[in-house]
């Protein structure tokens, strides 16, 4: 049931037109490449965000992706374009990217009969070590015949914990470290679990961890190749 959610999969962010350093670069084109492993290191997938647009109006500005999910065994599980928004000194990130739209994808496509709803997950451009964070939420409902599927996830106690050096595939960064709870009600039973996430200025996602609510690793995401 955990793996219906990603979380914190996809916290991107951006650079201003006037150079300011945040996290994520935004040269038309770029390619970042992620794994995913299961509590036992074994390979699960993995997805690849590619920069297709970038629009950039006075302090604000949006990126638009190509998300691309593949299996363990390189076959393509679905893909859409998503948005990431910066509004003068905050981002913005559509909570629907938290759902794994792959577990109910139709030949590569996500069914319009399913409708998510939720807030924006907010980030200051400037966060900082001891920084909180607003929580965030989304829900999802599909109907499937005369069933009517029905899933929810909040986000809260976000926090910016610290600042540390990671090690992956794609190489050593000095990181922002991030945390949250997040509580998923999944198919009528309820998931407690932490996400742990660090990101590279520059870069942006670099690791990605969840722990259950025993505080077991779960899974893990990191970055395994950039392309720009």
């Amino acid at each position: 049931m955990k793996k219906l959610f990603i979380l914190s999969v996809i916290v991107l962010f951006t650079v201003t037109g006037n150079t300011q350093e945040t996290f994520f670069p935004t040269k038309v084109g770029t390619v970042l490449t992620y794994k995913s492993f299961d509590k036992k290191s074994k390979e699960t997938g993995a997805v690849k965000y590619t920069i297709n647009k970038v629009n950039v109006n006075g302090s604000n500005i949006d990126i638009t992706y190509l998300c691309e999910a593949i299996d363990a065994k390189e076959s393509l599980l679905y893909k859409e374009e998503i948005t990431i928004h910066q509004k003068g000194d905050k981002l913005y990130m559509d909570m629907s990217n938290f759902i794994n739209k792959s577990a109910f994808q139709q030949e590569g496509e996500i069914p319009a009969e399913m409708e998510i709803t939720g807030n924006n997950m907010e980030i200051p451009v400037n966060a900082q070590p001891g920084a909180t964070l607003p929580d965030a939420s989304v829900t999802m409902t599909l109907k499937m015949g005369f069933v009517n599927m029905k899933m929810a996830a909040d986000v809260t106690n976000r926090k910016v914990e610290a600042i540390d050096d990671i090690t992956v595939a794609a190489g050593t960064f000095k990181c922002l470290k991030f945390s949250s709870d997040v509580s998923a009600t999944v198919l009528g039973m309820n998931v407690k679990s932490k996400s742990v996430d660090w990101y590279a200025r520059g870069i942006g996602l670099i690791k990605t961890e969840s722990y259950d609510k025993n505080a077991k690793i779960q899974s893990t995401m990191e970055l395994i190749d950039i392309k720009r």
